[in-house]
């Protein structure tokens, strides 16, 4: 009777790696058009569509690009800053709580902010937001640090929290909730003053936010602090190993409670962009990111240019589904999360593939 083992590849291609996962979103789309023509609606005009955003033949295709650009911002910055924690093996899964808890407290300073200039405010917005959501963060990472406390509860934990926290503002009608329009019956969140909404460079129709601009310097910025500077190094050896961080005189409690503060503040400041862009604040204004941006540190192995690239992809599916849900009433926004949940299943499979081969018994003692 032959017997085989699983033993990781000795060699890593980077060529063989790619082709595997090209391979794996081929194969998940191609699972997606089987079920698209199951609900009567041509594939390739589909994917045609959701790939090109509706721009094509779409008189206010730079609509499409603002739109685009709105679910790409947070999700970069959120995935960045989830990169950081995972970069030294924190398992952060509370992104949507801490931008709950950041759009929240920017929104106390929006609604307040009548008669300020809007730099000023926006400034002051990021500034409340990134606070409350490092204090959160550094709270957690206190507890691992002296309790050794499990970070995956406590951080999970914190999303539902703030969930049932800023529904808790938005059903409650009361003198003191500045959350609400204070004109409706109802209970409904009101729109922020215009010194609160978030500005950008006019290029003719199109508007260029300036939260754009800033999350790509914070990539910039992150990409250069992990790679070049002693902080970024020491994540990295406490991300190995936490005891040969301490055999070499580093400070683990100290890089673990700096890290992430400065991860939670990023997913803060994401949250900011994101309310004072939308000019509003809701219970559904974290748009997942939370939990997407987990997906796309994962795929990108918590390289920078690569969480880059993949928040693009990522954006440009749940943007062109929304686009594409418009023209086919047969299938709703919610095919993307669909899609985005095959792609990741096939992409894991690609990557074990690529890192791992079965080999005889006999074989594997050699190999």
């Amino acid at each position: 009777m032959r017997r085989y083992h699983l033993v990781r590849r000795a060699d890593s291609q980077l060529k063989r790696t790619l082709i595997y996962y090209a391979a794996g979103i081929l194969i998940s789309l191609a699972i997606g058009a089987v079920i698209l023509a199951c609900l009567e609606i041509n594939p390739f005009e589909y994917y045609g569509r959701m790939f090109t955003i509706g721009l094509i033949g779409n008189r206010y295709g730079y609509k499409s690009i603002e739109g685009l650009l709105k679910i790409f911002v947070p999700l970069l910055i959120t995935s960045l800053a989830l990169s950081l924690s995972f970069k030294m093996r924190f398992w952060n899964i509370g992104g949507e709580g801490e931008f709950l808890i950041g759009a929240i407290c920017a929104s106390c300073i929006a609604f307040n902010s009548t008669g300020m200039p809007n730099f000023v405010t926006v400034i002051l917005m990021c500034i409340a937001a990134m606070l409350s959501s490092g204090i959160i963060g550094i709270a957690i990472a206190a507890l691992k640090v002296k309790f050794n406390t499990n970070e995956t509860l406590m951080t999970l934990m914190i999303n539902y929290i703030m969930l049932y926290v800023i529904r808790y503002l938005g059903d409650t009608k009361a003198p003191w909730n500045f959350f609400l329009r204070a004109d409706s019956e109802r209970p409904i969140f009101g729109s922020f003053p215009e010194s609160a909404v978030m500005k950008g460079i006019p290029l003719g129709p199109f508007t260029l936010l300036w939260s754009v601009l800033i999350s790509i310097i914070l990539t910039v910025i992150v990409y250069v602090y992990l790679k070049y500077t002693k902080q970024g190094y020491e994540i990295s050896v406490v991300g190995d190993s936490s005891a040969t961080a301490k055999y070499a005189g580093m400070g683990v409690g100290k890089i673990v409670l700096r890290t992430m503060f400065i991860s939670s503040a990023m997913i803060g400041l994401a949250a900011a962009l994101t309310v004072s862009a939308a000019g509003t604040i809701s219970d559904t204004i974290t748009n997942d990111v939370g939990w997407t941006g987990i997906i796309v540190a994962w795929l990108s192995k918590l390289s920078v240019p690569a969480v880059f690239v993949t928040a693009v992809l990522i954006s440009i599916l749940q943007y062109g589904c929304q686009a594409a849900a418009t023209q086919y009433p047969a299938i709703d926004i919610n095919y993307a999360d669909l899609l985005q949940g095959i792609i990741l299943f096939s992409v894991l499979v690609a990557d074990f593939a690529a890192n791992f081969k079965i080999v005889r018994k006999e074989d594997a003692k050699n190999a």
